[in-house]
């Protein structure tokens, strides 16, 4: 073991499969622009995602809406916590106006835990997607939204006159890792909400997401594929977790890109019907790919 007189954690350097180019190009700075002028925020920059160059250069970009500030603390995110605003009633004509400009065919919504809110947020999320739709009748949806704690049947039929949109839920993480890395949720009420969409809306497309690197077992990750199933959960992202702040929860392993492959081929084994495994994938990553609404 090499000395570390300063007893400072020794930071793990990152493997070759995971660097990136610093993002540049006519596009990305397009997308910056138009983000800056509208006063939006992105789940691009609040959460360090180093997918951001990528995406913006290809002009795409996650709004997140209902403020940069959340009502959790989850160790694997760098959002923001503490007591947000309220929602802002410009922030749908701004995200339509975004989409307007960008000339988007697809667009995924996300927001942080609104957990001040008696219904979660899925107002804002309707709203936004009643007010670009209005603009943009051919624009396909995909919401990326939080767990609706103590008000899921209640939000999901608010976001019933916005229909049709792929539905999107996070799990995260394998549910033995939540107590440390998700403290504020619950694993089974997060089934329980894609479950819910499913039994709302019918032929609904569910989605979710699931990190590696945190200390997780095969077994762990089987378990939690098995229940996304069970769920009737349709798509499946699994991503390599990158710490995005000094704060947030040390990496345990870089997964190899050969893994990610053996998953991706678990998964579709599973009845996934659409799998995006790799170390870069997020939930939003490529998400308008093959999508089907």
């Amino acid at each position: 073991m090499t000395d570390n007189p300063t007893n400072k954690p020794t930071r793990r350097r990152l493997p070759p499969w995971l660097r990136r180019p610093l993002p540049a190009g006519a596009t990305y700075h397009c997308t910056e622009q138009t983000l800056a002028d509208l006063a939006l925020q992105t789940i691009c920059t609040n959460a360090n995602c180093p997918n951001r160059g990528q995406c913006w250069a290809r002009g795409t970009a996650t709004v997140l809406i209902l403020g940069n500030i959340c009502t959790r603390n989850c160790k694997f995110c760098s959002v923001g916590t503490g007591r947000p605003l309220p929602p802002d009633p410009s922030e749908p004509a701004r995200v339509a106006e975004m989409a307007r400009r960008m000339d988007l065919k697809y667009l995924v919504i996300t927001s942080v835990n609104r957990d001040d809110l008696p219904d979660g947020g899925a107002a804002q999320f309707r709203d936004c997607i009643i007010e670009i739709r209005r603009r943009r009748p051919d624009m396909k949806f995909e919401i990326l939204t939080p767990d609706f704690r103590r008000c899921q049947a209640q939000a999901l039929e608010i976001l019933r006159p916005a229909l049709p949109f792929v539905f999107a839920h996070n799990v995260e993480v394998v549910p033995e890792l939540y107590a440390r890395a998700r403290a504020g949720g619950d694993y089974r009420e997060s089934l329980d909400l894609l479950r819910l969409a499913k039994d709302t809306y019918g032929d609904i497309i569910t989605k979710s997401s699931i990190m590696l690197g945190l200390g997780e077992t095969d077994e762990q990750i089987e378990r939690a594929l098995a229940d996304l199933r069970a769920v009737r959960c349709d798509r499946i992202t699994i991503g390599q977790y990158l710490k995005p702040s000094k704060d947030s929860l040390d990496v345990v392993e870089y997964v190899t890109p050969a893994k990610f492959d053996q998953w991706k081929n678990r998964a579709l084994g599973l009845g996934f019907s659409w799998v995006c495994a790799e170390p870069f994938a997020r939930s939003s990553y490529f998400a308008e790919r093959d999508n089907a609404r």
